[in-house]
C-alpha cells in the first residue's frame, strides 16, 4: 500500500552543502508514514513516473548547480507544467538559481539556469555574504541563516513577473540586499536562500508544510525542545543589538 505522502529529493549526493537534507530527515521523524524517494544524477526523475507530494532540493556548489541544471534541462517542460499545476516544491539555498535564467560571474563567465523564473543571479566568488535572517510567512516568524556568493534580481525590475516573494523580511537581506521580499513563490513552489536547516529551525513552518501535504495536525519530533529553541532565536534576532552580518 502506497504512503499518502511522498517526497522526492533531488540529487542528495550533491545538494546537501549545508546539511540541507536534515529538513527531510526532520519531516520523516515527525511523520514516519512519509515516503522519501531520491533522484540521483543518473537515471530518470521519480516525478516523470508519478507526481510526489513535495519535490525538494538543497544547496549546491557552483559545479553542482551546473550538473543539476544539465540534468533537469531534459525535464524543463515537465517541471514548468508541475509548477503551473500547483505541485509543491521546496528549494533552499542557491538551488533556487537553477530555476532562474542565468548566473553572471564577476570574471565574465555565465552559467545558464532552466529559465523557468524571470530572475538572474550575480556571483562574486571573492566575497561570501553571511547573515542571520528574520522574516515572516503566513503570520509566523521565520529565522535562519544565509551564506552565499550570489544574490538574485528580477529580470525586469519594474515588473513583478509571474512570481511573488516567499517571506517578508524584518532583518537581513531579501532576494538581494536592495529589497525586503525574500525568495520565489509561485503557486506551491517555494524557493528561498534561507538555510539553517530551514525546517529544523522553524517548527511552525515545518508543521504548516506537513499539513499542506495532507498529514494533518502533526506533533513534530522533539517539538517542545524545537519550539523553545525557535522562540529563543526569534527573541535574539529581534533584538536590535544582535549583530546580523559576519
Amino acid at each position: 500500500m502506497e504512503s499518502k505522502i511522498r517526497i522526492e529529493v533531488l540529487f542528495p549526493e550533491i545538494a546537501n552543502l549545508y546539511g540541507d537534507l536534515a529538513n527531510i530527515e526532520y519531516l520523516k521523524k515527525s511523520y514516519p508514514e512519509l515516503e522519501v524517494v531520491e533522484t540521483h544524477l543518473i537515471g530518470e526523475p521519480e516525478f516523470m513516473k508519478r507526481v510526489p507530494s513535495l519535490i525538494y532540493m538543497g544547496t549546491l556548489t557552483e559545479n553542482g548547480q551546473r550538473l543539476a541544471t544539465e540534468k533537469l534541462s531534459h525535464y524543463k517542460e515537465k517541471l514548468a507544467e508541475m509548477i503551473d499545476g500547483g505541485v509543491r516544491f521546496l528549494v533552499t539555498g542557491n538551488a533556487l538559481e537553477v530555476f532562474g535564467g542565468k548566473i553572471e560571474d564577476t570574471d565574465g563567465s555565465v552559467d545558464m539556469g532552466l529559465g523557468i523564473f524571470p530572475i538572474h543571479a550575480r556571483r562574486d566568488m571573492m566575497h561570501r555574504f553571511n547573515s542571520l535572517y528574520l522574516g515572516s510567512f503566513g503570520g509566523m516568524n521565520i529565522v535562519g541563516y544565509k551564506s552565499q556568493f550570489t544574490h538574485s534580481w528580477r529580470d525586469d525590475e519594474t515588473d513583478d513577473g509571474d512570481f511573488e516573494s516567499v517571506f517578508e523580511t524584518y532583518r537581513g537581506p531579501g532576494l538581494n540586499p536592495e529589497i525586503k521580499g525574500e525568495g520565489i513563490r509561485k503557486n506551491n513552489f517555494i524557493g528561498t536562500y534561507v538555510i539553517g536547516p530551514l525546517l529544523v529551525l522553524n517548527p511552525p513552518f515545518a508543521k504548516w508544510l506537513l499539513k499542506e501535504m495532507g498529514a494533518g495536525d502533526v506533533t513534530l519530533a522533539f517539538e517542545r525542545e524545537a519550539m523553545e529553541a525557535y522562540e529563543v532565536r526569534v527573541k535574539e534576532y529581534s533584538d536590535p543589538d544582535t549583530g546580523f552580518y559576519y
